[in-house]
């Protein structure tokens, strides 16, 4: 997973409340094995009619949006199913943040573990944040999550709160298996002193806390 410390990126204002995962990425984008890919398919029946082709209408298939990396929406975002494909999707189209006042709990979770930043900001300071897309042609905001702290350039200041745990993730590039893995060692010096040996004997079954055998 690349490693998050500080990104710059142009901000892409999808102002929809309740985004679902199945809008996300439809369903029948699901049968992949692999997590690369899902980008062509993210918001699939927004950006594309039924003919297959581009709706020019929609935000991403409009210029500066199409090499957006920070999306802008409203509340309650991801919401619906769990599927892990909805950050899969949002990452391998090119998005490292997301700020929006709410997330569904299981999609906030999801994006740490795929190298996506999820903000929460106050519905004011996203509107705010709305405003300026309005009236700053390709708006980019920096998003510094070493201190902690979202700027314009442009008078726009703001501190976020994030999980230490997850910070400390992000900021490595480790999801929770490769956090796992740094403790290896002890990890194996635990399982060597607390295995549980089986044994035939007799037809019984009696347990040796001492010697931390079982014997059937």
């Amino acid at each position: 997973m690349e490693a998050f410390k500080k990104h710059i990126g142009v901000v892409a204002p999808l102002n929809r409340a309740n985004i679902d995962t199945d809008a996300i990425i439809p369903k029948q984008f699901l049968k992949r094995i692999e997590k690369r890919g899902y980008g062509q398919c993210l918001f699939y029946d927004w950006r594309f009619k039924e003919d297959g082709e581009e709706d020019p209408d929609f935000l991403l298939n409009k210029e500066p949006y199409r090499h957006a990396s920070i999306l802008l929406t409203k509340e309650n975002f991801g919401c619906g199913s769990s599927r892990e494909h909805a950050p899969w999707a949002l990452e391998d189209f090119g998005f490292r943040v997301i700020i929006a006042p709410s997330f569904a709990d299981i999609f906030y979770n999801n994006c740490f573990k795929n190298g996506i930043l999820p903000i929460r900001l106050s519905e004011g300071e996203v509107n705010h944040l709305f405003q300026k897309t309005e009236e700053i042609p390709e708006y980019k905001l920096t998003v510094d999550l070493q201190s902690n702290t979202i700027t314009d350039g442009k008078g726009f200041e703001k501190k976020f709160e994030v999980d230490a745990y997850r910070r400390s993730m992000l900021l490595e590039g480790m999801d929770e298996i490769e956090t796992t893995v740094l403790h290896g060692a002890k990890i194996e010096e635990f399982e060597k002193n607390h295995k549980v040996y089986y044994s035939m004997q007799d037809g019984g079954s009696t347990f040796n806390p001492a010697e931390k055998k079982r014997t059937i």
